[in-house]
């Protein structure tokens, strides 16, 4: 069939005012993709994959409309349940959904106005008219903890219990334990050093590391993974189901595991003093961290200690604590790669991260800063080694065995992070520069070392967290993808996920991957599109997830702050717009706004080169990375927004 010149196809995003814009990669548009006003969406959603019509072109920017919607992105929502002239109506609390769902009155299940309910949509063909909807579920009371909650997590389409068959799956798994045949074949690590290190409140141990001395200073550490796909089985139910989740989602105050507790919180977690089944890679480094031997496979470990970071911060540093001397050594081989990495080209992205303490009924008392030391490091460092080796035994070039490149068997998954667009690099550059820091572009892109020397210099003072933003901000976004790219970030030509198979599925298929490798078999071509497809649901999953946890923070904040009206802080300018400029309370991260209408002690215009507001008669100007006293003005719950206004 030929196809139309002015027909394509493409993902249409939405903003909140109701405007689409298709993404169809057309050179000719130059980077501008195709604008729908509202009139003409035909009843695309944000997300859904559309078919478009070009309208002939003017001088202004390419417009088009929807006629066609191919598939929808989501058919589910939650928001508050509202009645008018004796109609019933959602009102959903997603921004990018333009348009309140009609609830007939036999598909209200039981709801009543003013509740939080979750809808989807069975009927809607008509642009002119709202679609129509059944509630599926009841949430409860708006601002109830449980019920925004459980609001968010539904919202980026993660229920919060597991199946029936799901569950009973996994207790039987739990219920036979593990046997003497389970241990057959497995290279044994119970007489090893071998401990866990994690965060105080962690409930599940992905991952344990062993350490011995080999003499002439060198060392062998190993990285030991839960073998999640020893028990997991490929097309059981609890396969299927992780494979639709994609990944534990971690909000404020719960986890919503990907896999049933039973074996997320217990066989399969690497608790202190029970030997577990694992899957390894062993490494033999020399003092100057060099790798001089690998081993891959199965093995079994009995952990004899496990650590939080903290205590593992002091055993690090102090000679009578617990294991000092092995930790002391592994630090110190940890600083090494490190120190490799960013000689490669590695970007540093390190955040201040906070986290809320709660009472016991959700709400948010005190905010505390998470400390990341030297034990974070160390963990992250070998875990990074870990990925790294395991993607170049799988990839075609890289095997142990130098793998032919024959197509039949170099099928694998790939966490891969693509170079910054030239433009997102133009766009970091010239805010750069509004801040009055140089750097220059080297085909297009600010080269990494540059990066990590303005990041470094910036370290302590009032603008390091809104530069940091806008270089995260400028990166393409992690992938899982079966074609190797690399990933820019680490500085890595290899990269995989395998040490976390407990809460990430992309991981559970790499060991399966590694099983069959280390077994001699043969992946055949025809497994790369079905490979490809998991690589791209995972990719979903973890956006969402990701959404989500950031939801239910900027809830949590939100929260806190209405319960601090009218109280002063300390806040530092984390964005400029015309219409007013973003504030960042220093001590817990809650970002407002402080509307240039409150600001009344002049006339202020946004100046959009240098990124500032600039009074018009006495000349004050605010620009980013600024000090200022704020008070809280107001807070919106529903909307997830707080006002504040300058002292």
């Amino acid at each position: 069939m030929k196809q139309i010149p002015n027909k394509l196809k493409g993902v249409i995003s939405i903003s909140s005012k109701g405007t689409g814009y298709v993404a169809i990669g057309v050179e000719k548009n130059k980077g501008q993709d195709p604008e729908i006003d509202f009139k003409h969406l035909n009843t695309a959603l944000h997300g859904d994959l559309v078919e478009i019509l070009l309208h002939p072109k003017g001088k202004g920017r390419q417009t088009a409309e929807v006629t066609k919607v191919i598939s929808r992105a989501k058919i589910r929502f939650v928001g508050i349940l509202e009645e008018e002239n004796k109609l019933f109506f959602l009102k959903p609390d997603d921004t990018k959904m333009y348009t309140d769902i009609l609830i007939p009155i036999k598909m209200l299940s039981g709801a009543k106005v003013g509740q939080k309910v979750f809808v989807e949509i069975i009927y809607w063909h008509d642009p002119r008219k709202a679609p129509e909807g059944k509630v599926i579920k009841i949430l409860g009371r708006p601002g109830d903890n449980e019920t925004e909650m459980h609001a968010i997590a539904l919202e980026k389409g993660f229920a919060a219990e597991l199946p029936n068959k799901v569950e009973l799956e996994a207790k039987k798994i739990k219920e036979a334990g593990i046997k003497e045949v389970d241990y057959a074949g497995r290279r044994d690590f119970r007489k090893t050093l071998t401990f866990t290190i994690d965060p105080s409140d962690a409930k599940d141990f992905d991952d344990a590391i062993s350490f011995k001395e080999l003499g002439k200073e060198e060392y062998e550490i190993g990285i030991h993974i839960a073998d999640v796909s020893y028990y997991v089985k490929t097309g059981s139910a609890l396969d299927e189901e992780a494979r639709s989740r994609g990944t534990s989602v971690y909000l404020v105050d719960r986890t919503i595991p990907m896999l049933p507790e039973v074996l997320s919180n217990d066989l399969c977690s690497l608790v202190p003093n029970k030997d577990r089944l694992t899957m390894s890679a062993v490494f033999v480094l020399d003092k100057n961290a060099h790798v001089k031997s690998e081993w891959f496979g199965r093995t079994v470990i009995h952990s004899q200690k496990r650590f939080t970071y903290e205590e593992a911060e002091t055993s690090i540093h102090k000679t009578d604590a617990p294991l000092h001397k092995g930790l002391a050594i592994l630090n110190n081989l940890a600083k090494k790669l490190t120190k490799e990495r960013f000689a490669s080209g590695a970007i540093s992205l390190e955040q201040e991260e906070v986290k809320f303490v709660l009472d016991e009924k959700g709400v948010p008392i005190k905010v505390i800063k998470k400390e990341r030391g030297d034990s974070n490091r160390l963990i992250e460092e070998f875990m990074l080694l870990a990925n790294k080796k395991v993607a170049q035994v799988l990839s075609p070039k890289k095997g142990k065995n130098q793998r032919n490149t024959n197509t039949d068997d170099s099928v694998s998954i790939y966490r891969v992070h693509d170079l910054p667009s030239k433009e997102k690099m133009a766009d970091l550059a010239f805010f750069l520069k509004s801040l009055g820091h140089k750097v220059s572009l080297q085909n297009g892109i600010i080269p990494s070392h540059q990066i990590n020397k303005l990041l470094e210099s910036l370290a302590g003072k009032n603008e390091a967290d809104t530069v940091h933003k806008a270089v995260i901000r400028s990166m393409a976004k992690a992938i899982y993808s079966t074609k190797n790219i690399g990933h820019y970030g680490l500085a890595f030509e290899y990269y995989t996920h395998f040490t976390s198979p407990i809460r990430r599925y992309p991981d559970v298929m790499i060991h399966r991957l590694l099983s069959d490798y280390l077994a001699g078999k043969k992946m055949k071509q025809d497994k790369l599109v079905e490979y490809e497809k998991m690589a791209l649901v995972a990719s979903e999953q973890e956006k969402r997830a990701s959404d989500a946890e950031r939801a239910s923070i900027k809830y949590k904040q939100v929260e806190y702050m209405s319960k601090r009206l009218g109280k002063i802080f300390d806040g530092v300018i984390s964005g400029i717009t015309e219409w007013g400029m973003y504030v960042e309370e220093l001590e817990t991260k809650c970002e407002g706004l402080v509307r240039v209408r409150d600001m009344e002690d002049d006339f202020y215009v946004f100046n959009e080169k240098k990124l500032e507001l600039v009074g018009q008669k006495k000349k004050k100007k605010y620009t980013l990375g600024d000090r200022v006293k704020i008070k809280v003005k107001a807070v919106d719950l529903e909307k997830k927004t707080i006002d504040y206004v300058l002292i």
